[in-house]
C-alpha cells in the first residue's frame, strides 16, 4: 500500500483542489508539495518545490513564449484578423455554410500567424459572430465552429505548445515539430469545414455570392503582408537562419511595424497591449513552473516508470497502447489545461511510445492535437469559455452543434495517430 501512497496523495489532492476552485497552477504546486511530504522532510520538500519552479523556467527555448504571445496580441489589435477574414470570404463565401467556412479558414490563418487559440476565438467571434447572426445562422452554431476552429492554430506553427513539448520531451527539434504540425492542422480544419457545410445545408443557411478573380486578388494582396510573416518566421527557423526564440522576437517586430502601417496600432494603445500580453505570459509561465515541479515529483516517486511498465504489461501492441494513451489524454484534457498536461504527461508517455518505435515528433503532434479537444470541453476548456462569452450564449446551448465538430476532431486525431507520415513527411522532406 505504501508504494501507491504518493500516487494517491497526488491524484486525490489535485482533484480536491481543482473541485474547490483553486487555480490550476496552485493546484499543481500544492499537490506536488503534498506528494513530496510523503517521502521527504518538510524543509527539503518546500525548498525543492520553490527551486524546481524557478529552475523550470530557466530555459532559452521558453523565451520564445512571451515574444509569440506579444506578437499574437499585436496582430489581434493590428487589423490582421479583418484582412484574413476578407481574404477567406472571397475564397469560400459562396459555398454552403460560407460564413462558417470563412471562420475555419480565417482561424487557421490567424492561428498560423499568431499561434494563440484564445486570440483567434476572441477575434473571429467578435468579428464574424454578429455577421453570422445577421445572415440567419444560429448563435450557438457560430460559437461551436469558432471554438473548435480556433484550436487549429495550436497545431499549425508557430505554436507555443509545441515549444513547451520540445522542452518536456528533452529536446525534440522545434523546427521539425513546427513542420510536422502543418498537415494535421490543415486536415483538422478541412474536417471541421466538411461538418460545418453539412450542418449549414441541413439547416438551409444562406449562401453568399461568388467572388470574382479581381476581388480574390485584391483581398489576397491586402492579406499578403500578414501571410508573409509565415514565410519569414517558419522559413527562417527551417533554413537555420535563426532559432525559434530569435524568430519570436522577429515576429514581434514584424507585427508591430505592420500594425503601424495599417494604422490600427498607435503609441497610446501600446501600453495596454504590453500589459495584456504580460498578464497572459505570467499565467503561462506560472503553469510551466508548477508543472515542472510536478514532473520532478513524479520522477522522484518513479511514477512514470510504474505507469510505463503497467501500460506495456497490458499489451505490447502499438495500436492498443496508442488507443489507451489517446483515451487517457482525452480524459486528462477535460480537467487540465494544455500546457501543464504536456509538461506532466510527456515524461510519462514518451518512454512508452519510444519503446514501441514511435518518433517523438509524431507523438508531440498526437499529444497536442488530442489536448486541443480538451480546450473545447468543460470544466477547464479555456477556448470554450472565450467562444461562449464572445457569442453571449451558454455552454448548454452550444453543446449540440459542438458534438459533430468534436467527432470530426477525433477522426482527425486517430488518422494522425495511426498514419505517422501525416506528421513526419514534411520534416523528413527538410531532413529534420
Amino acid at each position: 500500500m505504501m508504494e501507491y501512497l504518493p500516487i494517491l496523495v497526488l491524484v486525490i489532492s489535485f482533484i480536491c483542489l481543482l473541485s474547490i476552485g483553486t487555480p490550476v497552477a496552485w493546484s499543481i504546486a500544492i499537490s506536488s508539495l503534498l506528494t513530496m511530504l510523503v517521502s521527504i522532510p518538510a524543509m527539503p520538500a518546500f525548498t525543492t518545490v520553490s527551486q524546481r519552479m524557478a529552475t523550470g523556467l530557466d530555459s532559452f527555448a521558453l523565451l520564445a513564449i512571451p515574444f509569440f504571445v506579444l506578437s499574437g496580441e499585436l496582430m489581434n489589435k493590428g487589423g490582421i484578423a479583418h484582412r484574413l477574414i476578407a481574404f477567406a470570404k472571397t475564397l469560400v463565401g459562396s459555398f454552403p455554410g460560407g460564413l462558417a467556412l470563412i471562420n475555419v479558414i480565417a482561424a487557421m490563418l490567424m492561428g498560423a500567424i499568431a499561434g494563440s487559440a484564445m486570440a483567434s476565438a476572441s477575434a473571429m467571434g467578435s468579428i464574424l459572430g454578429p455577421e453570422m447572426e445577421k445572415e440567419g445562422y444560429s448563435k450557438e452554431f457560430g460559437a461551436a465552429v469558432n471554438i473548435t476552429s480556433a484550436t487549429t492554430g495550436l497545431i499549425i506553427p508557430p505554436s507555443n505548445v509545441l515549444i513547451v513539448y520540445s522542452l518536456a520531451s528533452g529536446g525534440a527539434s522545434i523546427a521539425a515539430l513546427f513542420l510536422a504540425g502543418y498537415i494535421p492542422g490543415i486536415m483538422t480544419g478541412l474536417f471541421l469545414m466538411i461538418v460545418a457545410a453539412f450542418w449549414a445545408k441541413k439547416k438551409k443557411y444562406k449562401v453568399g455570392k461568388r467572388s470574382s478573380l479581381k476581388q480574390v486578388g485584391k483581398t489576397f494582396i491586402d492579406a499578403l503582408p500578414s501571410l508573409f510573416m509565415l514565410v519569414v518566421v517558419i522559413g527562417g527557423i527551417v533554413s537555420g537562419v535563426f532559432t525559434a526564440t530569435e524568430a519570436s522576437a522577429i515576429a514581434v517586430l514584424y507585427s508591430l511595424v505592420l500594425g503601424f502601417i495599417y494604422k490600427e496600432i498607435t503609441l497610446p494603445k501600446l501600453p495596454q497591449i504590453l500589459l495584456d500580453s504580460s498578464a497572459t505570459t505570467a499565467i503561462v509561465m506560472l503553469l510551466i513552473g508548477s508543472s515542472m515541479c510536478m514532473s520532478w515529483a513524479l520522477s522522484y516517486e518513479n511514477i512514470p516508470q510504474d505507469i510505463s511498465s503497467g501500460l506495456l504489461s497490458l499489451s505490447e501492441n502499438k495500436i492498443v497502447i496508442l488507443l489507451i494513451i489517446n483515451l487517457l489524454l482525452l480524459f486528462v484534457g477535460i480537467f487540465m489545461d494544455m500546457t501543464p498536461a504536456v509538461l506532466i504527461f510527456t515524461p510519462i508517455f514518451l518512454p512508452v511510445v519510444t519503446k514501441l518505435g514511435l518518433d517523438p515528433v509524431h507523438f508531440g503532434i498526437i499529444m497536442v492535437l488530442n489536448l486541443c479537444i480538451g480546450l473545447c470541453t468543460p470544466p477547464v476548456g479555456s477556448v470554450l469559455f472565450v467562444g461562449v462569452g464572445v457569442a453571449k450564449t451558454t455552454i448548454e446551448k452550444v453543446f449540440k452543434p459542438l458534438l459533430p465538430l468534436f467527432i470530426a476532431m477525433i477522426i482527425a486525431l486517430f488518422l494522425v495517430t495511426y498514419i505517422p507520415q501525416l506528421s513526419l513527411w514534411l520534416p523528413s522532406l527538410f531532413d529534420l
